[in-house]
């Protein structure tokens, strides 16, 4: 048996195929065939060992070892019976099956593989032997199933699983490349073409890329070292030769290593984290081949061209999904881009990343881009020379390098900034907004909080394509600031745009920071970091100075009242009595250490956590002011139906006069962009509105006139 031709099935991850076809060819493997789902080939069987302890690209290698019908249960269940699975392993054997695939009667995996099993186990029985253990942790031997258009294919699996772990790694940082990914990228960079050309990773983490390619230049078997082996308690395993497959493929290593002792080959490792460094190093150390590797720890924006002839910079950056980490990215991007241009003059550039924008700010032409996967993200590899031509592009485009002024969005922030200096130190303002998606194509807000930054993305405009918006995203988050002055780790990044799968900028973790603001002698809690909004409104920073003076010796009910910032001015203005009701929990407790910070408390102060709408509804104490500050929309859980402010405004304002005192005023904002006042309703309830939103913009809102509206209503006289 031992050399007849069997049939075998690499795996690997999306993007690789293709090149691990090629390298099983060059493996000596015949009847090679890409598909979608992996390689497929034939090979004797100390090829099919030769080529598990030789592949770098392959997660693992299967061996065919039956098929058949499996339209339904009954065909999956004959079909795996046609195999002699004592012939495979014994009693004593623990086994697993993996399923993989579905159809109309077979719907799931577990369905799929139970069949199997049952199978499996059967036939032991029938044959008077014991029946083996199932054991899905870490079982002894183990199949895997393939059931694609009603057949079904069962594999050994030969390899065992992770092939791509080749046993180096001590503990890796945040997100470790699998090995086989950086094998892959280091093929298509070219740098193998000439590996006595520097190869340099400036994002070098636990080195992994640098390893794989020098273990590659120096022609080892990636697996000699690995400590077990799928085929191992198969007993169609043929251990003599797969000892020879093993010591040739040890022999072999070691004169290549031998030789390579007298070349040139020298590649670096940059990478800003001294202990990520210790890594990479031990790493190095436990291959062997730490004398080819140099590694240095220092900011990336700081390298140099200090290594020679030119050569290949390979790298994966991060892909800016902590917050905090994308401004820095993009600063990175654009300086990175800067210094090749004048520094790599010649080099071949390649780049690992899912946050494709990312690369424009490189503000060079890539010649090529591979799709591949990293775990779940779709990444691209863009490749890049740095060349004359990219220089000769540079002189006719006068975009081509990042200069302050020709954005738009610098200029503009620029003057932004100038025209609100004055009113800012006047009325020492420390939250103001700065810039609220002047120019349409830059569709941001841009809020100083104290020391911090806080960019706030808006959902493009239809009319804008999805990577221009995307583009100018980037661009505003290397300007903002620059112009201002905010080192990067002050930069808070929120996005209103709908979340798309593992989109680049989810909120990763709740950090539960807060800070205390002071605004007019209040002191607010503001999180810039948790939610969507920050805790303060700060559009309504007049509209709380005109509720909170009018509130002077009068008793306010704050609705729909957020984090209570109306009710801390008007107690802070010498009001009577406070009740303010929110339907939120959260939020009520915040309005409550709010209180705290300003020092008040005392039963005058009520605190009510219910549906506004409902409670006035109830509601029999009356009030001499009411202020009301509805969302535009709700149909949250916890209220019995939706709300619309356009459509039930006049259903709210007739259920709050019920709570307002003879002679007293409802004050009524929203931020619904067009709303209507109904005037003949107010009218036939004896009211009058009258408009206010002229007066509660404040400076720093004074270009945006959609921001809210604002009415004080009252009763006719």
């Amino acid at each position: 048996m031992s050399q007849s031709m069997q049939q075998f099935l690499a795996l690997t991850s999306p993007g690789i195929e293709v090149l691990l076809a090629e390298e099983i060819k060059n493996l000596g493997a015949e009847q090679v065939v890409q598909k979608p789902e992996g390689v497929y080939f034939t090979a004797s069987l100390a090829q099919g060992y030769k080529i598990s302890l030789w592949t770098r690209l392959a997660t693992r290698v299967m061996l065919k070892i039956g098929e058949g019908e499996a339209k339904n249960k009954d065909e999956l269940f004959s079909s795996a019976s046609t195999i002699n699975w004592l012939a495979h392993f014994d009693s004593q054997t623990s086994f697993a099956i993996d399923f993989v695939g579905y159809s109309e009667e077979i719907r799931n995996s577990q369905f799929g593989g139970l069949t199997i099993k049952d199978a499996i186990v059967d036939q032991f029985r029938e044959q008077g032997f014991d029946r083996p253990n199932v054991d899905k942790a870490s079982p002894d031997i183990s199949f895997q199933a393939r059931l694609l258009r009603d057949n079904v294919s069962i594999y050994l699996d030969f390899s065992g699983r992770g092939l791509f772990q080749r046993g180096y790694r001590e503990h890796s940082g945040a997100a470790p490349l699998k090995e086989n990914l950086a094998a892959a990228l280091i093929l298509r960079s070219g740098w193998l073409a000439d590996t006595s050309k520097p190869l340099v990773d400036p994002m070098c983490g636990s080195g992994t890329i640098l390893i794989e390619a020098v273990s590659m230049a120096t022609k080892q078997a990636p697996s000699i070292h690995r400590e077990s082996w799928g085929f191992d308690a198969w007993l169609k395993h043929d251990d003599e030769l797969w000892q020879a497959q093993l010591t040739h493929a040890i022999d072999s290593s070691a004169d290549a290593l031998e030789q390579a002792n007298n070349s040139k080959l020298k590649v670096f490792g940059i990478d800003i984290d001294s202990r990520v460094l210790k890594t990479a190093q031990q790493n190095a150390r436990n291959t062997g081949l730490q004398r080819f590797i140099e590694f240095k720890c220092q900011n990336t924006n700081d390298m140099n061209n200090v290594f020679g002839q030119a050569g290949t910079i390979l790298f994966n950056p991060p892909y800016g999904e902590r917050i905090g980490e994308l401004p820095e990215l993009v600063e990175n991007f654009v300086l990175l881009g800067q210094k090749l241009k004048a520094q790599f003059i010649d080099w071949r550039v390649a780049i690992l990343t899912a946050n494709i924008e990312l690369l424009g700010m490189l503000k060079l032409s890539s010649f090529k881009r591979y799709k591949f996967k990293n775990g779940p993200l779709d990444c691209q590899l863009a490749l890049y020379n740095v060349d004359e031509k990219q220089l000769e592009k540079d002189a006719v485009n006068p975009n081509a390098n990042f200069a302050e002024q020709d954005s738009a969005f610098a200029n503009r922030l620029k003057k932004n900034r100038k025209s609100l200096k004055g009113w800012l130190k006047s009325n020492s303002i420390e939250c103001y907004r700065l810039y609220d998606a002047d120019i349409p194509e830059y569709n941001v807000a841009v809020d100083i909080y104290g020391d911090y930054l806080v960019i706030q993305e808006y959902a493009a405009p239809k009319t804008i394509d999805a990577d221009k918006a995307t583009k100018r995203l980037q661009e505003v988050i290397y300007w903002a600031p620059k112009v201002l002055e905010v080192p990067t780790d002050k930069v808070v990044l929120k996005t209103r745009a709908k979340q798309k799968g593992s989109n680049q900028y989810q909120r990763v973790d709740k950090s539960k920071q807060a800070m205390t603001i002071n605004e007019h002698g209040a002191l607010f809690k503001i999180n810039l970091w948790d939610y969507l909004d920050t805790g303060l409104f700060l559009d309504h920073r007049k509209t709380r100075q005109i509720v909170a003076k009018k509130a002077k010796g009068k008793n306010l009910l704050n609705l729909f009242a957020y984090t209570g910032s109306v009710s801390v001015q008007a107690a802070l203005h010498g009001a009577s009595a406070i009740t303010t009701v929110d339907m939120s929990n959260t939020y009520l407790n915040w309005a409550q250490d709010n209180f705290a910070l300003n020092k008040l408390n005392g039963h005058k102060y009520q605190f009510i956590q219910a549906d506004c709408l409902e409670w006035l509804k109830k509601n029999t104490q009356q009030f001499e002011l009411i202020f009301i500050d509805p969302p535009t929309f709700s149909n949250s859980k916890r209220m019995e139906d939706s709300f619309d402010v356009q459509r039930d405004h006049v259903a709210l304002i007739t259920d709050a006069l019920n709570s307002l005192a003879e002679g007293g005023e409802i004050f009524f904002t929203n931020n619904k962009r067009n709303f209507k006042m109904d005037f003949d309703a107010m009218e036939s309830l004896g009211l009058q509105a009258q408009a206010m939103s002229d007066v509660t913009r404040d400076k720093d809102f004074a270009r945006n006139k959609h921001i809210h509206n604002s009415w004080s209503i009252t009763r006719k006289k």
